[in-house]
């Protein structure tokens, strides 16, 4: 597998500091073998971290899916809201009725778990671990409102007793460590695959339990299970939907850097408007005494913003001279431009102007006209952004 010797610790702490915790897919399955591999044919090394890997990881695929599917499935019924909830509250308190540890924020089982105080069999154990997974998707999909963090935590620890206590099943002469330290590990490698935050599973899970004594065995397990779950979901549980909906504003990107923009920074409020029933003629005096290229157009008698005109909409008339007193502005404007609202990001802003070929566009607020976004004041600021950006970074 052209992995290296050891414990390999080093490669992982190398993955967190350099690559935000991701290892090489290989290094999920690689290490469990040759730990089995070393340990079977007599060397002298601990089994905890390469046995519990393999579960967390599945476990934290299978968490983040089963909340997003549900919730996908919920969304598509046509039911009204409070007849989902309904539902999805029934069937979770009919799993309860036969595994109450399900229920609530589960933090007395967590407690439990740790403490090697959990008197529930395997069999239970494992049917926990798949009934809370099950009830938080159902909890969440269904129009409840919760975090994740706790059920996590009771995932991970229960995911972890079930290895402790199938082990002891299969090798029961073995002096296998505490059910504790497994429920940690399970809970760290389960915050670590859901979040695909390495870090924050390690010391979330440190500072809430004091179980520093495993350090060592949360750090292996965050990393591969953040490694495995990001081949399977590219965004953690929170990003998920800001990326499925294109706004994530991830830093020293575009979105990024324009997400610190403001477009109320950026208006030209002082456009001169003219109405649609304003003669060729007079809006040629108007363009005499004014160096922009592009002039609001607004309904005399109510103010609403119906359009725009530039330059380019009257150059043809220009040389006829003769219609300067015929035609008039509402006949000429472009009324087929989208304008902009102070609702929009800017990089939706910036996208349409691109895509429409714009320079300018009118910002519109209850079909008033409040100012007019030009593309060459939007990247002058860009760039400046970007530079500030950049010189944070080297300091």
């Amino acid at each position: 597998m052209k992995e290296g010797a050891g414990h390999g610790v080093p490669e992982v702490i190398y993955s967190i500091s350099r690559y935000r915790g991701l290892l090489r897919f290989r290094t999920s399955f690689s290490r469990l073998i040759s730990s089995c591999l070393t340990i079977g044919s007599g060397g002298s090394a601990g089994p905890e971290a390469p046995v519990v890997i393999s579960g967390t990881a599945i476990g934290s695929i299978l968490f983040s899916r089963m909340i997003n599917y549900v919730h996908e499935r919920a969304d598509k019924v046509t039911l009204p809201a409070w007849v989902r909830a309904c539902a999805g509250g029934c069937i979770v308190g009919f799993i309860g009725f036969f595994l109450p540890v399900v229920l609530g924020e589960g933090y007395p089982s967590v407690q439990a778990a740790i403490e090697g105080a959990f008197t529930p069999g395997l069999a239970i154990v494992g049917l926990a671990t798949l009934g809370k997974i099950v009830a938080t998707a159902l909890t969440l999909g269904s129009g409840g409102s919760g975090g994740i963090f706790a059920p996590c935590l009771v995932v991970g620890s229960f995911a972890g007793l079930t290895y402790h206590r199938a082990l002891a099943f299969l090798w029961p002469h073995v002096a296998w460590t505490s059910e504790g330290c497994f429920a940690l590990i399970g809970m760290a490698g389960l915050m670590s695959g859901v979040l695909q935050a390495p870090l924050t599973g390690i010391f979330l899970i440190v500072e809430v339990t004091g179980g520093y004594e495993v350090i060592l065995p949360l750090i292996l397990v965050a990393a591969i299970s953040t490694t495995i779950c990001h081949y399977v979901e590219p965004a953690s549980f929170y990003l998920k939907d800001l990326v499925e909906k294109g706004k994530l504003c991830r830093p020293r990107t575009d979105a990024g850097i324009l997400a610190n923009l403001s477009l109320e920074g950026l208006l030209e409020k002082d456009c001169i408007k003219v109405t649609k029933d304003m003669l060729l003629r007079d809006f040629l005096e108007v363009i005499r005494e004014s160096p922009n290229n592009c002039y609001a157009v607004e309904d005399e008698e109510t103010d609403d913003f119906v359009g725009i005109i530039s330059l380019d909409e009257i150059r043809p008339y220009l040389p006829k001279s003769e219609m300067y007193d015929t035609v008039t502005i509402g006949q000429i404007m472009d009324i087929g431009l989208v304008a902009a609202s102070h609702d929009d990001e800017l990089s939706e802003i910036l996208h349409r102007m691109e895509a429409q070929h714009m320079n300018n566009i009118p910002v519109v607020a209850n079909g008033k006209f409040i100012g007019m976004l030009s593309k060459t004041t939007l990247l002058e600021h860009y760039r400046e952004e970007l530079i500030a950006q950049t010189q944070y970074l080297k300091i």
